[in-house]
């Protein structure tokens, strides 16, 4: 299980252009969006989460090499059991014991290693993913823009037209230009922080 886990979820603030800065007051705006979605299915974000993945398959593989040893160690203390002699046993089974010891050990080590390179990595993108979405709101006359990617968010309902997602992906792609992810890369879901990062919160001047 903890080799599996590692397979697996203040920003600069944009000039708002002419149109934002001359728009006379009216009626609220507004928009939704999955933000974390949006990051992690950025080309960016899913190349960064597929490259921080390989980077830690060589650890999987050696989680995965000492579970496969314990298990081989445990089948045959099972099975010569009765043949051994009561020091042998135990000596097996200590050395059992200790092996699942490292495994626990390695494994943690590689599970936080991992989510808090993931974080890093999120954070970084989630940045320049609210510079892109904080100027098109402001373009497109938005005045409030509501994350629904949150486990505990207020929104209850919003029409498909609110929903501003997908834009802001295709924006942040058409902004960084960098090429979507083979097919067989782009099939896998990127893994999300286990918190909201302040990189994707508003500057503090807006509050």
């Amino acid at each position: 299980m903890l080799a599996s886990g590692l397979v697996l979820s203040a920003a600069a603030q944009t000039p708002a252009g002419p149109a934002a800065a001359t728009a006379a007051p009216g009626p609220a705006k507004i928009a939704v969006i999955a933000f974390q979605v949006a990051v992690a299915q950025t080309n960016e974000g899913q190349r960064n989460f597929a490259d921080l993945q390989k980077k830690y398959d060589p650890r999987r593989q050696q989680l995965k090499a000492l579970s496969d040893e314990i298990d081989n160690l445990t089948k045959q203390l099972q099975a010569q059991g009765a043949q051994l002699t009561p020091a042998e046993q135990q000596s097996k089974a200590t050395a059992i014991d200790t092996k699942k010891k490292q495994l626990d050990r390695d494994g943690q080590d590689a599970q936080n290693d991992f989510t808090q390179e993931m974080q890093d990595v999120y954070n970084a993108l989630a940045s320049k993913v609210y510079d892109v979405m904080q100027a098109y709101a402001e373009l497109h006359g938005y005045t409030l823009v509501l994350d629904v990617s949150q486990q505990q968010s207020p929104v209850l309902y919003a029409a498909t037209a609110t929903n501003i997602t997908k834009d802001i992906i295709e924006a942040y792609n058409l902004k960084s230009g960098i090429p979507a992810p083979p097919a067989s890369a782009a099939g896998v879901d990127a893994p999300r922080p286990a918190t909201r990062p302040t990189a994707a919160r508003p500057p503090a001047t807006t509050h």
